[in-house]
């Protein structure tokens, strides 16, 4: 696997790519656990310059580990918990690319031990609230179920949500939840009030309309579009300490959404590092 940006690795770094090419419970499009191999390969297509926060992020190192690998779900989100608390410890902004949204898991329980209180937003056409899908209690449609087992979690803020099962509805928090047909008006000022403390960003990719994002496992019409989703990140990012970007279905022949999921990461990093 290359490294992400085409960088060379750095010998000292602030940021860390962990890619996690980890796909078990996909039941629709398979194929994400190519997802970080095709992103950071389009990452290397990417100028380095950011035109809106004028900076160029990359200097603050960008380290990108070996990718993460494992044959059960258990085993992945452990060897991943505990690769993830070691980056931590030492101070490290770390970046996790999936793979199935599973892997979330892992990193979220690792910061929100870390920071001892973490709020998580979601970008998310769906809820992933299953208890145990197809029970199997590690399923992808199930992740957000779990994050909400860690204690140190204080709330989930969902948003760009658009399918959903009525067996999930109990385990819905109306109130911290933001329907893609409700993206009206002053919608990112609520979500902004919502968001108190350490914050934590899990990126599906099926956030975004299927029309810009056709490359997931699970894509959705009538999603966020590109302009939606970074004014809102860009407004949130100094809260952020930590993401992931998870559910890339790279499809041959069509490269423009792994270099779109490529962009957004660098956006992303951007906006946490730079001045805006």
């Amino acid at each position: 696997m290359q490294n992400y940006g085409g960088l060379s690795q750095p010998d000292s770094y602030e940021i860390v790519i962990l890619p996690v090419p980890f796909e078990l419970t996909s039941t629709y499009i398979k194929g994400s656990q190519k997802g970080p191999a095709a992103l950071i390969e389009a990452s290397c297509n990417m100028e380095l310059y950011d035109i809106e926060t004028q900076s160029e992020v990359y200097q603050k190192g960008i380290f990108t580990e070996k990718p993460i690998k494992a044959y059960s779900s258990e085993a992945l989100l452990e060897a991943l918990y505990k690769r993830t608390k070691e980056l931590l410890k030492r101070e490290k902004f770390v970046v996790t690319l999936g793979g199935e949204h599973t892997i979330s898991y892992s990193s979220i329980r690792a910061h929100a031990e870390h920071h001892g209180s973490l709020t998580i937003l979601q970008l998310d056409a769906h809820a992933d609230l299953q208890p145990a899908y197809q029970n199997n209690p590690w399923s992808h449609a199930s992740v957000m179920a779990r994050v909400k087992e860690i204690p140190q979690v204080a709330k989930i803020v969902s948003v760009g949500i658009r399918s959903l099962a009525s067996e999930e509805l109990p385990f819905l928090d109306r109130e911290n939840t933001f329907f893609a047909h409700e993206l009206h008006g002053s919608w990112m000022d609520r979500v902004a009030e919502k968001l108190t403390g350490p914050v934590y960003l899990t990126f599906d990719l099926d956030a975004f309309d299927s029309s810009l994002m056709p490359s997931t496992g699970t894509p959705e019409p009538g999603g966020l579009d590109w302009n939606q989703a970074t004014t809102l990140l860009k407004r949130l990012a100094k809260q952020i300490v930590g993401f992931d970007i998870m559910e890339l279905c790279p499809q041959p022949g069509n490269p423009a959404p792994d270099y779109v999921a490529a962009k957004l990461l660098y956006k992303l990093l951007s906006y946490k590092f730079g001045q805006i």
